[in-house]
């Protein structure tokens, strides 16, 4: 049976300010959660809703997946995408976005369009969203607010180099007292540039920040991501390295360069970093969660579980997200569905929860208990969290044998999400079947 099922969530780590969705390369990303819905906006301090969905390659807004494994499935390959995503509070969540205005940039001027449009990002409906943002520009409002929201909104819809301009007119309506929005700004663009696959644009920016604060390791992540992408890996070593150096405990950014090696075939390398970051002794239950995504990510299952057992303690919901993949892994489907239905208990909007539970379902080839969770979990309010039950809802028709509800779907899931490589070859691979 020829499938790809994705697991809940991305795994979503965190690199300073930003979070990082763990999937896919530059050039095709989507956009993850962040550790809480509560974030600060990048480079700015300022206390934002902060909302990603990517699936950029790690760097500091936005990369997400773990690995790919594959099984052997009724006879035939079938690749089941591992991938965690943390979700105590935001993937569908393309990129870095700020659902939330910059402290004190409107200087009395309205804002209702542009804050329209901010909780339209932070519904992920970016469409609307861009269209609150031209109004806002249109009309007047605070250019810099409806610039870098549009911005946001375009990178949503897969727009990078749109998003860059509309980033570059809110860096041009700034002035000499905007130092930390400036540098909000470029992240922001440094970002656009990034899941652009402009690699020359990136390190420009990297530069550009670097002066400004050489002790922000954001821009070193990206320049060093940057140069491995074209093929310079002494350059990209220096600047990983270097950012390691600013924040030696900052397990989500050992997982990013992790990540960035191996999406480029060198995943030896990767490894040390990942190696180097469990030396380090986890100093609270965040920190053990993030040393089991270590461990599940090397395939150490029981390391996993071992590390995890502290938050778990503490009802943390991504952990006991993260063991019920663990399970799923391990085969072991009661255990699965017993951890999900405690997470639901916990937090009833966790799509999450639904997917792991739909996954469980289709491992035992119960395909209608399937559709029932993805039809629950896509009846949640809002569009955050459900890319990956949109995916495994066209998965569920495809193993019911049902291809032409499955191309519909797959087609559906497409324009929803048109970054997304995995979703493009499904499609492709349902048309043949005409």
């Amino acid at each position: 049976m020829r499938s790809f099922i994705r697991l809940p969530g991305a795994a979503t780590v965190r690199c300073g300010s930003h979070s990082v969705s763990l999937n896919s390369t530059p050039g095709t990303r989507r956009g993850s959660t962040s550790r809480s819905e509560e974030e600060e906006a990048p480079g700015t301090g300022d206390k934002v809703m902060a909302r990603i969905r990517t699936q950029e390659a790690p760097g500091g807004c936005g990369c997400r997946t773990i690995s790919g494994k594959r099984v052997m499935e009724n006879g035939k390959m079938s690749r089941w995408k591992q991938s965690v995503r943390r979700r105590v509070a935001v993937t569908a969540g393309m990129f870095l976005l700020a659902g939330g205005l910059l402290a004190g940039c409107s200087g009395g001027i309205s804002t209702q369009k542009t804050e329209k449009g901010y909780r339209a990002v932070k519904d992920a409906d970016f469409q609307s969203a861009q269209q609150d943002f031209e109004t806002a520009v249109t009309e007047g409002e605070d250019a810099v607010q409806a610039y870098r929201g549009l911005g946001i909104a375009l990178m949503g819809q897969a727009k990078y180099k749109d998003a860059v301009d509309a980033f570059n007119k809110a860096l041009a309506a700034t002035d000499e007292k905007m130092p930390d929005t400036v540098k909000d700004l470029l992240l922001y663009r440094e970002s656009a540039e990034y899941r652009g696959a402009d690699y020359a644009a990136v390190i420009k920016t990297a530069e550009s920040l670097i002066g400004m604060d050489e002790k922000m390791k954001e821009p070193y992540f990206y320049r060093g991501a940057a140069y491995l992408y074209q093929g310079e890996q002494d350059k990209a070593k220096t600047n990983f390295d270097y950012a390691v150096s600013l924040d030696p405990s900052n397990y989500s950014l050992y997982l990013n360069i992790y990540r960035v090696y191996n999406d480029n075939h060198l995943s030896a390398v990767g490894d040390e970093y990942l190696q180097t970051a469990l030396g380090t002794e986890p100093s609270d239950a965040e920190g053990y969660y993030q040393v089991g995504q270590i461990y599940y990510y090397l395939e150490q299952y029981d390391e996993a579980a071992k590390a995890l057992a502290e938050p778990i303690k503490e009802k943390n919901v991504p952990a006991m997200s993260l063991m019920g993949q663990i399970y799923l892994a391990r085969k072991d489907y009661d255990n699965a569905k017993a951890i999900y239905t405690q997470v639901q208990s916990i937090d009833p909007s966790s799509t999450d929860s639904y997917n792991g539970l739909a996954l469980c379902a289709l491992a035992q080839d119960d395909v209608q208990t399937a559709l029932q969770y993805i039809a629950q979990g896509l009846a949640l309010p809002g569009n955050e969290g459900k890319q990956d039950l949109y995916f495994n809802e066209v998965v569920a028709y495809e193993k019911s044998l049902d291809f032409l509800t499955a191309k519909d779907k797959c087609q559906k899931y497409v324009e929803l999400y048109p970054t997304d490589e995995k979703g493009q070859r499904e499609l492709t691979f349902l048309n043949s079947r005409n």
